[in-house]
């Protein structure tokens, strides 16, 4: 399978991806506009301020041509301070909006992406790597919520000081504002250079912090394999050479934003010196007094100061839009495999199952003139017809990549074929939802795959309503309780992450009383047994013959030990059914099958007599 590189992303800052960031966080849109009135609001607080203060100057404070007063003073004292109090109230309620909105951005959209995972098929993550979708799912969530939630908020902040101040400014002094404002198109410039040589490095930043979580993820489930191979030293120069280049970007990316910022700074302060140095001359001359002087000035300097917040929110912003072309990726991505509207109409979607309007699955399956290739890969099969009868079992043997797990695959829906149809008990499984499909499946891998928690909820996995005493059945089925009961707390029992405290075969046999309780039509066993012992492939062939009585059953088996009870056993290569026949029939032609069953034979043999050889010395 080709795996997906990271994308390289390059186009410049985009309003429409954050629109469609915003459209994912659409329940707390009504928390960001209290938000845009409240920081109004405090914005608003921080332009009347410096208004008293001016007043305070011009008619409390006396000078040489007039006397001071203290007239007003009471009045002046209360208004100042219901002003600080609507203020201060004002910022600890966007203080708790804007956690409220980080913290729940954060969940909506992981919430979205971990359902977009469940319905992804099996294609999506035969090329997609743990690691990047790991990155996806906390750090770059995580940085999207932290955005919205208070670099938003700075820019509606931000927008409304410029617009009051300009405002203010103007009205006191409309030469000196425009004076002032001069220094905008320069800033304009600056932040277009900037803004594309940041975004680059972020871009780059996100990209190999993806890397580097999938390879934390290799190399702790690889753990076994690299002390095995010793290569403790290779891993950890491949590894530091990601962390080289993830500093590398990380410094650069830092670098230019620290030039930016003082680079804003040092603007907007020379337009406050300027604005000093004339407006003292204004006031010398009798033009402006002392209060307007300090009025503007201060003006000034809040000008600037919001727009050093956007210069800084704006460099935030292109470590986040970095983020948020990466979560959209996968938000946006489409199912290969996904049930038609008529479909979804009458038997609902994987969320919202329509069961009254399912009908039973007897079993039967067909494959009429099926093709089938993986998404840029060679064509693995080619006009494959195969018919089977309800409760049937068939095996499936081979050599490698002959395509015995893509004929299985395409029976449970996990791909669809290119070309021909797959019926199911003589209608096209397109024309039913996968998840009907899916509920009647019963599969055991090679690799069984437990969670954490005891059996019992391993078992119970597969039907969540299921009685205590319906687990403990599905167990006795498959010869799995004599091995639970022996455990210190039996079916209570910790299994440990992926069940390491078991052995292959008891977390095979789980994998089985998980399976047959759900109750499944159709049965699949991948390499089942392959790699277990003689005496637990024993077990689980007893296993076998009770779980698959009844039902449409397809086994696909390296030990032909295991297929010698099938009833149509299929010798499948190069996408082709080569032979097809009972163990007996196949036997009597000598053909493929009779030398894979004799070759194997032997080596058996000769392994069983190596070992008593061995254990007599």
């Amino acid at each position: 399978m080709q795996q997906i590189e990271e994308k390289d992303y390059t186009q410049r800052f985009s309003l429409s991806l954050w629109k469609k960031i915003l459209r994912y966080a659409k329940e707390y849109h009504k928390d960001l506009y209290k938000l845009m009135v409240v920081m109004g609001v405090t914005a608003a607080c921080d332009v009347i301020f410096p208004l008293m203060t001016t007043y305070a100057i011009d008619h409390f404070i006396p000078t040489l041509d007039r006397p001071g007063t203290m007239e007003g003073v009471p009045m002046f004292v209360v208004m100042y301070a219901l002003v600080l109090l609507v203020q201060v109230a004002a910022i600890f309620y966007f203080l708790y909006l804007g956690g409220k909105i980080e913290v729940g951005v954060c969940y909506t959209i992981r919430k979205q992406a971990f359902r977009k995972l469940q319905e992804l098929p099996f294609s999506y993550y035969d090329r997609m790597p743990v690691g990047y979708l790991m990155s996806r799912m906390t750090s770059d969530t995580q940085r999207l919520g932290e955005t919205i939630g208070w670099s938003l908020l700075d820019l509606a902040w931000g927008g409304v000081m410029i617009v009051a101040t300009s405002a203010a400014m103007f009205a006191n002094n409309v030469k000196l504002t425009l004076v002032v404002l001069l220094v905008v198109p320069p800033l304009a410039v600056v932040s277009w250079w900037f803004q594309q040589r940041i975004l680059k490095a972020y871009r780059t930043v996100r990209k190999t912090n993806s890397k580097i979580t999938g390879a934390f993820n290799e190399g702790i489930m690889g753990a076994k394999t690299t002390k095995t191979l010793v290569r403790e030293d290779q891993n950890m120069e491949e590894f530091t050479e990601l962390t080289r280049e993830m500093k590398k970007a990380s410094v650069r990316a830092a670098s230019l934003s620290a030039v930016y910022l003082p680079i804003v700074v040092a603007l907007g302060s020379l337009a406050t010196a300027y604005a000093l140095w004339k407006g003292g001359q204004e006031v010398l001359i009798g033009g402006m007094t002392l209060g307007v002087l300090q009025l503007f000035v201060n003006y000034t300097i809040q000008f600037f100061e919001p727009i050093r917040n956007i210069a800084n929110v704006f460099a935030e912003l292109q470590s986040a839009q970095a983020a948020a072309e990466r979560v959209l990726t996968l938000l946006e991505t489409e199912p290969d495999i996904v049930d038609s509207p008529e479909v979804e109409a009458v038997f609902g979607d994987n969320f919202h199952p329509k069961k009254e309007n399912w009908p039973a699955l007897r079993g039967d399956v067909e494959f009429c003139h099926v093709d089938f290739q993986y998404k840029e890969g060679e064509k693995v099969l080619s006009d494959f017809n195969l018919k089977i009868k309800a409760g049937e079992t068939i095996a499936l043997v081979g050599p490698t990549g002959a395509g015995k797990s893509t004929v299985v695959n395409l029976i449970c829906r996990f791909y669809e074929p290119t070309g021909g149809e797959i019926k199911i008990d003589g209608v096209n499984y397109k024309e039913r939802s996968q998840l009907w499909l899916q509920s009647n499946l019963g599969y055991v891998l090679q690799e069984p795959r437990l969670f954490s928690g005891t059996i019992r909820d391993n078992i119970r996995y597969a039907r969540l309503d299921a009685s205590d005493e319906e687990i403990e059945e599905a167990a006795r089925m498959v010869n799995a309780e004599p091995f639970i009961l022996k455990m210190e707390k039996g079916y209570d029992t910790d299994v440990g992450e992926g069940g390491s405290r078991l052995s292959t075969g008891e977390k095979q046999l789980i994998s089985f009383a998980r399976a047959i309780l759900a109750d499944p039509r159709i049965f699949v066993l991948d390499e089942a047994t392959s790699s277990v012992d003689t005496e637990t492939e024993q077990i689980i062939q007893n296993a076998i013959a009770k779980v698959l009585s009844g039902r449409t059953s397809f086994i696909i088996a390296h030990r032909l030990s295991t297929v010698r009870t099938a009833d149509r056993i299929l010798v499948i290569d190069d996408g082709k059914i080569k032979e097809m026949g009972t163990h007996q029939e196949l036997l009597r032609q000598k053909g493929a099958y009779y030398s894979l069953y004799t070759n194997q034979f032997q080596e058996e043999q000769a392994m069983e007599i190596l070992g008593k050889a061995e254990a007599a010395s």
